[in-house]
């Protein structure tokens, strides 16, 4: 089929640079982090106030579609220590993201703002087949983008279309307000978005052949351990000369 064809034409290059990229952006460090809860308390904040507008510049700060396709590299790679990988840096970011979330609706509590439970949150708690298309179609975008460097400018139009970080600021939020149907509703969209990404990209990834490309996995992994692993040190060592300058 040409469609086929057209998938499996892409450079070596191309997919050797699409892996090294794709593991370095989803590497569980403080930047990731960082960004991760910045865009879950702007959305937790938008989606409060009953602000569309808000919400979608979060997606855009989100880290978290790199892991997610980390996750569909691997599987299609067959590839165990970048499957756990992303898994652990999913799991990881779930319990940040709702953490951050749910400290973001006591901060609202508490300053009297926010306007409840609105139409914002309520469309986040509604799965369906038609967002698990999105999903489906975004993992799909998502894809073939990444080893398609001249098509970037379109990653910013994915992370808004998929939905991601709302859905988990809506758990967080259903949390605070102990309201069990906003936090199943939540999770369940949150869930078919991941699946939806990471069979689409499993199954773009092995229409593209990246197999062979593990040796590049391992190596990328290893070398952004090794760079974290340093940044800790250095951090640690201006840490302790701080101390040093207190006492």
């Amino acid at each position: 089929m040409p469609l086929i064809s057209r998938f499996q034409a892409i450079g070596e290059e191309e997919k050797t640079h699409a892996v090294r990229e794709l593991i370095k952006q989803s590497t569980p460090d403080f930047d990731y982090f960082f960004m991760l809860v910045l865009s879950v308390l702007m959305a937790t904040f938008g989606l409060l106030a009953g602000s569309e507008s808000i919400v979608i510049g979060a997606m855009l700060l989100a880290p978290l579609l790199a892991p997610i396709m980390g996750l569909a590299l691997g599987t299609s790679m067959s590839h165990h220590p970048l499957i756990l990988r992303s898994l652990s840096t999913i799991g990881y970011s779930i319990a940040f993201a709702v953490g951050a979330a749910l400290i973001g609706s006591f901060l609202f509590a508490f300053g009297g703002i926010g306007s409840g439970v609105n139409d914002v949150i309520l469309s986040r708690t509604h799965p369906s087949l038609l967002y698990f298309s999105v999903a489906v179609i975004s993992g799909l975008a998502v894809a073939y983008t990444t080893v398609r460097p001249n098509l970037s400018s379109t990653l910013p139009g994915v992370a808004v279309a998929v939905a991601l970080i709302p859905p988990l600021a809506v758990f967080g939020i259903g949390i605070a307000m102990f309201n069990p149907q906003i936090i199943a509703g939540s999770f369940i969209m949150f869930a078919i978005n991941v699946i939806g990404m990471v069979f689409a990209g499993m199954v773009t990834y092995s229409l593209m052949d990246v197999h062979h490309k593990r040796f590049i996995a391992e190596k990328t992994i290893q070398k952004e351990e090794e760079r974290v692993e340093k940044e800790e040190e250095k951090v640690q060592e201006i840490k302790e000369k701080n101390e040093e300058m207190v006492q």
